[in-house]
């Protein structure tokens, strides 16, 4: 399963990517570090241009990362969902009527078992794992929380995005802006 068929998100860093970005025919993306400044204008071009993008609540510079900064961004900028690391803005994201990516960073068993938990409480729509180049993760996730799995982080090649949609990720989140250009003409 990959977002809409979609199965890279480019995960926009920079203004010049999400040019790059919507010059693509990539329905779906990723906005990290942005200022809370800007948030609203570059949803509101986003959707100008037929994007809908989550955008990862945690690394908006101004804005709390929690259940008020959630309350805020949806009802000033209205992206298409967040991704966060914390629950209680997980949760809060689903009741406003966005859809919720639970950011697990998957570092030992430890962060497994915490992860699963969090998703049990949180019932995100998708997790996104990270480290993403470890098809053995991709593959426990999904089995332990049934949610669909995006992989990201440290993906750099076509063959690491295949094997981590080989492994079951449902989409793959990278800044690679070559492997954007790679997985459009599919």
């Amino acid at each position: 399963m990959s977002v809409n068929g979609q199965v890279v998100l480019p995960a926009i860093r920079s203004m010049k990517d999400f040019e790059k970005m919507l010059e693509m025919s990539y329905q779906y993306g990723v906005f990290l570090d942005l200022h809370i400044g800007q948030v609203k204008s570059v949803l509101e071009l986003a959707r100008q241009n037929g994007k809908n993008m989550f955008v990862h609540l945690d690394l908006i510079s101004g804005l709390a990362g929690d259940e008020h900064g959630v309350e805020f961004i949806a009802r000033y900028a209205r992206p298409y969902g967040i991704i966060s690391t914390k629950g209680s803005a997980l949760v809060k994201a689903k009741q406003k009527g966005l859809a919720a990516t639970q950011r697990a960073f998957i570092l030992d068993s430890n962060a497994v078992n915490r992860s699963v938990r969090l998703a049990e409480k949180a019932d995100p729509d998708y997790i996104e794992v990270l480290p993403g180049v470890a098809p053995k993760i991709i593959e426990l996730m999904r089995s332990k929380t049934g949610k669909p799995v995006f992989a990201g982080g440290l993906i750099e090649t076509k063959e690491e995005a295949e094997a981590a949609i080989k492994a079951g990720a449902s989409a793959v989140t990278t800044s690679n802006v070559e492997l954007w250009k790679e997985f459009a003409k599919r």
